[in-house]
């Protein structure tokens, strides 16, 4: 099972045989699934245990394990998290029982050291863990233990902020520095691409067909903001790849390396709309529409909606998921999976406890939530696919 977490792409090679570059966008959006994300869509409820399964896992709390349980990589040995501060702990849980296993921390400013961490991909076959440290365009190499073994700069003139685990040689990645040439003309061949893991080189390059720049944000004057609009989307043992200047969203298949379009969004004018793909299941798309607005004196914007299509009803929704366990509601877009995995949710343990005295909770969670107190670790919920 691939392991996945954010790092980037590069420039080299181009992918043989794709055949769609010449393709008009109207002629791709006939055959295809067309999401107008202007449009107002009904809402549709579902029960996440309709249509996946869930698993609890709840975190070890002692006095070397307290961690604010941001999700980094999820293996099948090891459930790798940190704080959302900037601390450089990396923690790592037995993935069955939630056992603190280890913690790590090599932040610093040596040549074995990571200032930031952006994203680790878990690597367990090759007991390897891939740190991204962007502010330095670097990327780390540990074993399972922390020790160093290597590490290897981003491409040149390349940013990455979005890198996963491909196969026992490869990470697949994205360079966004496109975003810095908003409104010009592309000037390389891809910007999504297979790296080596030994030492970044670029190994294919998966070329995505547009002509002018569409960058995923705002400027004023000096300021600019920017939007959270993933690039690479696992969807179980393959790949979806979104191009902000592009308004085709691609499927690429790992087994063959072949690139097809998957669903098309609507062409869109001033304000701008983006589309976000989340989870895919075998009759559900979960995505996110996102409105190109920023207000900067108000320090808001790029307002957003999740929207589904359903394969089996072909029509779009807005879709309202709950989990049967809590009654809450289920966000199935930020945090999209390999493999079994579908998505992952962090669930404090002070709601947990407000639940549970409440007598809210039902089944392996209110379980858990009984040997909980306001302090406690978060508790992880793996959303898998149905076997």
């Amino acid at each position: 099972m691939k392991k996945r977490t954010a790092i980037g792409a590069v420039v080299l090679s181009v992918l043989a045989g794709i055949g769609i570059v010449g393709c008009q966008q109207s002629e791709i959006s006939e055959s295809l699934v067309t999401i107008d994300v202007k449009a107002d869509y009904p809402e549709k409820e579902l029960t996440l245990q309709d249509f996946m399964e869930v698993e609890y896992i709840p975190l070890e709390t002692n006095d070397e394990f307290i961690t604010q349980g941001s999700v980094k990589a999820i293996g099948r040995d090891y459930l790798v998290v940190t704080n959302r501060i900037n601390d450089g702990n990396i923690y790592m849980f037995d993935r069955k029982t939630g056992k603190g296993v280890r913690k790590i921390n090599r932040m610093g400013q040596g040549a074995e050291e990571y200032a930031f961490i952006n994203g680790i991909v878990l690597d367990e076959d090759n007991g390897e863990m891939f740190v991204n440290s962007a502010s330095m365009k670097k990327i780390f190499v540990y074993d399972l233990q922390g020790n160093f073994k290597r590490s290897f700069n981003h491409a040149e003139g390349a940013e990455y902020l979005e890198v996963y685990d491909y196969d026992k040689d490869n990470l697949i990645c994205y360079d966004m520095s496109l975003y810095y040439k908003d409104g010009e003309k592309r000037e390389n061949k891809f910007y999504h691409a297979l790296i080596s893991k030994q030492d970044g080189s670029v190994t294919r390059g998966i070329p995505i067909p547009f002509d002018i720049v569409k960058a995923p944000f705002v400027q004023k004057g000096d300021m600019v903001a920017v939007s959270a609009v993933r690039s690479i989307t696992p969807y179980r043992e393959n790949w979806l790849l979104v191009e902000t200047s592009s308004d085709t969203v691609y499927l690429y298949t790992s087994a063959k390396g072949k690139l097809t379009p998957f669903l098309v969004k609507k062409s869109t004018t001033e304000p701008e709309v983006m589309l976000s793909m989340g989870v895919v299941t075998d009759r559900y798309y979960f995505m996110q529409a996102i409105e190109k607005v920023f207000n900067f004196e108000k320090g808001r914007g790029f307002p957003s909606s999740d929207l589904m299509y359903d394969k089996q009803e072909a029509a779009v929704f807005k879709p309202v998921v709950f989990n049967a366990d809590n009654d809450k509601r289920v966000e199935l877009v930020m945090h999209p999976e390999g493999g079994e995995i579908a998505s992952f949710q962090s669930l404090s343990a002070d709601q947990l406890v407000e639940g549970y005295q409440n007598n809210e909770l039902k089944g392996r969670l209110k379980e858990i939530a009984g040997r909980l107190n306001e302090e406690s670790n978060p508790v992880i919920m793996l959303v898998k696919h149905k076997k």
